[in-house]
Formats: C-alpha cells, sequence, structure tokens
C-alpha cells in the first residue's frame, strides 16, 4: 500500500529550508504535515485490525476518513500549485520587464557611442575655445558633466540589472521545477485515493447483505444528522455577523477587522456574500436533480426499514445513483463547507443567496475546495458507493428550517 509518502515530506521540507515562502503555501505546507500524520494513524490501526474486523463497518469508516484526507491533501497541493503558477508568471513578467529595461540602456549607450565615434571625442578644453562667451563656456562644461554622469549611471545600472536578471531567471528556474514536482505530488496522492476508493469497495461487497453492518449504518447517519445542524447553525450565524457588519457603518472596519481573523483561524478563506448570486427561492419546483437520472429511494422525514424494521428520520432525500455518477450543484453559490461525517462520508455544503443552503453527502472524489463559487450544474464530486449501494445524501437548508427536496425539484 502507498502511504501519504515520504517524499511529500522530503520536498516540502526542501522548499520550506531552501526557499523564503509566501505565508500561504506555508500554511498549506503545516496542513499537509498534519494531514499526513492522521492517514500513517489510521492506517496503522487499520493494520492492526483483526482479519474480520478487516471486513466490517469500523474499516469502510477508516478507509472513507482517509479518502477524505487524501482529498484534502489533493486540495491543499492543487492550491500551492497554483501559487507557484502565479509566482512563476509574476517572475516570468519581471524577467521581461528587465530585459527591456536592459535594452533601452544599450540603446542609449550605443547611440552614445556612434555619436562620439562620427564626432569624436568632446573635452573640457574644446569646449572653452570654442566658447563665444564666458557663459556658454560655463554651461557646456556644465552639460558635459551630466552627460558623462548619465553615462557612468547607465553603465553601473546595466550591470545592477544584468545581476537582477540573472537572479530572477535562477529563482524562475527553481519555481518551475517546485512546481513540477508539486504536479507529481499530487497525481501520487490521486493514484493513492483510487486504491483507496477500490479497497473500500471490496470491503463493502463482502458485507452488502449484512444486517449487523447496515444497523451500525443507520445509527451512524442518526448521530451525523445532528453535526450537519450544527454545521448549517455556525453558517447561518457566520451569515448574521457579516449581514450586521454590513448594517453597522461605525463599527465595519473593526468587524471587517474581526471576520478577517475568524477566517485565518479557521483555515477558510471566502467571500461570504452572495448578493451577486442568482435567486435561490426562485428555483423552487424547477430545481435540478443532483445526480441526473438518479432515483429518489428515501423520502424527507420518517422512513421505514423493512429489511430491519426500523423508523428512522431523513433531513433530506436519498437519491439512487444510475449511470452518471456526478454530483451536480442544484443552484448558484460558494462552498462553504467540506467535511467527513460518519455514516455519510464527504459532505458538503453549498451556501446560496437568500440565506439557502444545500446539503451533498456520500461523496468520493471532489472537484472543489472550500470557497469556491460555483454555477448551477456545476460538478462537485463523485457519488460514493455506502452498504446500501451508490446513494446520495442531499438536503436543502433555508436559515435553520429543514425543506423537503422533492417540493424543490422539477417535475419529470
Amino acid at each position: 500500500m502507498v502511504t501519504y509518502s515520504k517524499y511529500i515530506l522530503i520536498a516540502l521540507l526542501f522548499t520550506i529550508l531552501t526557499y523564503p515562502q509566501d505565508s500561504k503555501i506555508s500554511e498549506k505546507e503545516v496542513e499537509l504535515g498534519l494531514i499526513k500524520q492522521e492517514i500513517r494513524e489510521l492506517e496503522q490501526e487499520l493494520i492492526e485490525k483483526s482479519a474480520a474486523e478487516k471486513k466490517s463497518f469500523e474499516a469502510i469508516e477508516n478507509l472513507s476518513r482517509q479518502s477524505h484526507l487524501l482529498n484534502k491533501a489533493i486540495n491543499s497541493l492543487q492550491k500551492i500549485i497554483s501559487e507557484k503558477g502565479i509566482s512563476v508568471s509574476r517572475l516570468e513578467n519581471k524577467i521581461d520587464q528587465i530585459e527591456n529595461e536592459i535594452d533601452i540602456i544599450k540603446d542609449n549607450y550605443a547611440k552614445y557611442v556612434v555619436a562620439i565615434y562620427k564626432k569624436g571625442a568632446y573635452n573640457e578644453l574644446e569646449a572653452l575655445v570654442d566658447a563665444s562667451s564666458l557663459q556658454q563656456a560655463v554651461l557646456r562644461l556644465h552639460y558635459l558633466q551630466e552627460f558623462a554622469e548619465k553615462r557612468e549611471k547607465d553603465l553601473e545600472n546595466l550591470k545592477l540589472k544584468k545581476n537582477e536578471l540573472l537572479s530572477n531567471q535562477k529563482k524562475l528556474i527553481s519555481e518551475q521545477k517546485e512546481k513540477l514536482e508539486l504536479v507529481g505530488l499530487k497525481n501520487n496522492e490521486n493514484i493513492n485515493l483510487r486504491k483507496k476508493l477500490t479497497e473500500r469497495k471490496q470491503i463493502l461487497n463482502s458485507i452488502q447483505n449484512d444486517n449487523k453492518e447496515l444497523r451500525k449504518l443507520l445509527s451512524a447517519k442518526k448521530n451525523s444528522q445532528k453535526q450537519i445542524e450544527e454545521l448549517i447553525v455556525k453558517l447561518v450565524e457566520a451569515e448574521r455577523i457579516r449581514e450586521e457588519t454590513e448594517i453597522n457603518k461605525v463599527n465595519q472596519i473593526a468587524s471587517e477587522k474581526k471576520m478577517e481573523t475568524e477566517d485565518r483561524n479557521s483555515g477558510i478563506e471566502y467571500d461570504f456574500n452572495t448578493s451577486t448570486f442568482s435567486s435561490f427561492s426562485n428555483l423552487k419546483g424547477k430545481m435540478i436533480m443532483p445526480l441526473h437520472n438518479g432515483k429518489i429511494i428515501r423520502r424527507f422525514g420518517e422512513n421505514k426499514n423493512k429489511k430491519l424494521n426500523t423508523v428512522t428520520l431523513n433531513y433530506g432525500i436519498d437519491i439512487e445513483a444510475k449511470s452518471d455518477k456526478n454530483v451536480r450543484c442544484v443552484g448558484e453559490g460558494f462552498v462553504s463547507a467540506i467535511d467527513w461525517l460518519p455514516g455519510y462520508g464527504n459532505v458538503i455544503i453549498v451556501s446560496h443567496k437568500d440565506n439557502y443552503r444545500t446539503v451533498y453527502g456520500h461523496l468520493s472524489e471532489i472537484f472543489v475546495a472550500e470557497g469556491d463559487r460555483v454555477k448551477s450544474g456545476a460538478v462537485l464530486a463523485k457519488v460514493d458507493e455506502t452498504i446500501e449501494g451508490e446513494i446520495l445524501h442531499f438536503e436543502i437548508w433555508n436559515s435553520r428550517d429543514k425543506q423537503n427536496p422533492e417540493l424543490w425539484l422539477a417535475k419529470k
């Protein structure tokens, strides 16, 4: 099994120790180190399980958690790669600018050399002899001195610019090399993620008809429903604070600083403002299905499991995937949270206009990051496989109120 490998640690340590880094990149490197450590612990935990325990709901959850962390690591690597890309572009522009400045200095100096060659050197004595008056002689001496000083400065500037060019070219090569290494690391972690998903699928296939494991899944989902509600409440509170900050003009600057500090502490940097989005309320009865051609197998509210003879409360709906496994965003918004919850695996929450939020659970590969602004129909992730099959959990919230998604979806 490929672990969240030593190569990323070596590469990141090399980056940290050898080159001065942007603070955002450094934060991501620290985050990657913590992710690596947690994945190692989960892998060790799985190794220590007995053969029977390795084919259980707990083992599936362990691999699901590892997959979540790998998705997070891939996201972090992508952000570092993006930062490196910006750095490379800036250096390329800087090099172009320096080269243009060098060309101008060279051109000016070449004109001076040609003028000297054609007319010969014009020294201070000649300037005095040829002058028609003392005033003209003084002026000529003044301009000759200025001209000589400018040529001397040009030569000095040319030398400085060449050194600056060489320094930037070396830095550009280093940045390009680091970017390529990071892309390679990201590709490796994508391979690792697919291996984890395959390993998890194999365990799922071996316990899909096990009622005992199914009960564990339903119990985990019941507990996680409360956690989803808590996440929604936190986002609603963040929205309330933002609105109060906008209204309270007197304390606007202090409030904005507070919000910036809170964003930094949470590790999330995004624009809370949804005012530019289209109205979410207008989607009622016209909303697209988050899974194309998906089939609703569990409705909003109480659901009876005939197999286990139990009743569960559903805060949303569960949609079974058919041929299309892409999970699409149902309306314009921004990704306000990506988390992992027992029983639901990867969960994405998208905030929309009018204080609405949509929740997407049971996800495998994730294609967005917190803070991303997404359009209606944008692919957020792939649906994951559970003990019950490939099923997407989908919820709609208006502030703290749960909505029945079936009332929002367009009729077929």
